[in-house]
């Protein structure tokens, strides 16, 4: 499963996959320890241990002396530093898009339906703006997290 984490350096991404007693960390090996910490088995063959905290959304990991605050992005949520992009919260059918590029639109309109496990999910402006990229027609498939459409805040 892949995941997305806001830090003060940027946006990373990780893979997760399990296999065994084991989680993949993309290419690292990381082994739940019976006393809590996290064993992480680096490329290079070398060994560290993490500690690692979950405070809401936030995840606060302290490995080889140094601590990190990730706060985990939900798949489908708005990003403010993605100049107001919106995604789709999951994959899906778009069947609706009800605004055109140049649009000025409310907070609370109504941009686009999509079909998602036989529901219809709306997205909605979260401001006040102006529509400047519709990315998808009705009729397309899309995959979660991509952005759908993009909107200027006014």
């Amino acid at each position: 499963m892949h995941h997305q984490f806001r830090s003060p350096e940027g946006p990373i991404e990780v893979t997760v996959a399990k296999q065994g007693e084991s989680w993949y960390l993309g290419s690292l090996e990381a082994t739940p320890m019976p006393d809590g910490r996290l064993r992480i088995l680096n490329d290079d063959g070398t060994v560290m241990f993490a500690h690692l905290v979950k405070v809401g959304d936030v995840w606060w990991v302290h490995v080889d002396g140094h601590t990190f605050k990730l706060e985990r992005v939900e798949p489908g949520a708005s990003d403010t530093d993605d100049g107001g992009g919106l995604t789709a919260p999951m994959p899906g059918k778009v069947l609706q898009v009800l605004v055109d590029v140049g649009q000025t639109v409310s907070s609370g309109t109504t941009l686009m339906v999509l079909e998602a496990m036989k529901m219809e999910h709306r997205i909605v402006a979260a401001s006040d703006g102006t529509v400047t990229a519709v990315h998808f027609g009705a009729g397309d498939q899309v995959e979660q997290g991509v952005a759908l459409l993009a909107l200027e805040e006014s």
